[in-house]
């Protein structure tokens, strides 16, 4: 099985994997990157969920859709 030296070092690529996806979906959405950091805090993570469901985006405001 897995060392947990193993396990560490995945779970821990994994957790950076998951800010890089979170940062690079709201910079597309038009927001700041850092606002993915956001989704690392409970509850606030749903709150910008709902935000990023629910709002409009500034990159599609700005192109006048």
């Amino acid at each position: 099985m897995f060392s947990s030296f193993t396990f560490a070092i995945l779970s821990r690529g994994s957790i950076i994997l998951y800010g890089i996806i979170w940062w690079k979906i709201f910079d597309k959405a038009g927001y700041g990157g850092a606002y993915g950091l956001l989704m690392f805090i409970p509850i606030v993570n749903f709150v910008m969920l709902l935000v990023l469901a629910f709002a409009e985006w500034p990159v599609l405001r700005d192109k006048n859709y």
